[in-house]
């Protein structure tokens, strides 16, 4: 597989956040987000086994790991390397960006699902099919860079009736949507969703990879 990184950080993003946690970022993404913050995922890493990138998650010793990209889907050697961390006995959360079928992952993993919105300029990509696979424990994420893109996800949210049925995670673009605002939002219209700050920026910075 081509991997950008594998590193220990804290989880950033999603419900487990706080959670110590291996990070396997593998290379290479099918979607240009407007607000991407790892375009370096697109091209750089380096061809490793899965007796490689196991022995590394092994090495680094947490429990949870996060299988990340750029888009992990788009290397069909994702899903044997999800089997056998989830047979190892690891907590495993995979995070995709919507427009992948999703129907093949192992199901003990925890899917973190993202629902393109028109700010990012790639929510024609996205694959509907996906919320027909989802499972009680995997997760939808909404990164939010402007009022109309909360409007946008609060209609889609219950279009779809996902209230109450996945955790929901409504996360502001860092420095461009003020997270105060979108917080006052999700109160005035009594949402049943997660407000979803990068953790792992405001410990770390904004620019320092590898985090």
């Amino acid at each position: 597989m081509r991997v950008c990184e594998i590193f220990a950080s804290i989880q950033g993003e999603s419900s487990h956040a706080g959670v110590p946690c291996t990070f396997i970022r593998l290379t290479g993404c099918n979607l240009r987000c407007s607000y991407c913050d790892t375009a370096y995922a697109y091209t750089e890493g380096i061809e490793l086994t899965e007796d490689e990138i196991v022995g590394s998650v092994k090495d680094i010793g947490l429990k949870t790991v996060e299988i990340t990209g750029g888009e992990p889907m788009l290397q069909a050697d994702v899903h044997p390397l999800l089997k056998r961390l989830l047979d190892e006995g690891y907590r495993v959360l995979i995070e995709t960006n919507g427009s992948m079928d999703i129907s093949e992952v192992d199901k003990r993993a925890v899917i973190i699902l993202d629902i393109k919105t028109p700010g990012s300029g790639m929510s024609g990509e996205m694959r509907m099919s996906n919320l027909d696979y989802l499972k009680p424990q995997d997760e939808i994420k909404f990164v939010i860079s402007s009022r109309g893109d909360y409007d946008w996800s609060r209609d889609f949210v219950l279009r779809h009736s996902l209230m109450g049925k996945r955790t929901i995670l409504f996360s502001p673009v860092h420095g461009k949507m003020d997270p105060g605002d979108l917080s006052q939002w999700i109160i005035g219209d009594r949402l049943d969703v997660r407000l979803n700050l990068q953790l792992h920026k405001s410990l770390y910075g904004l620019d320092r990879r590898g985090v």
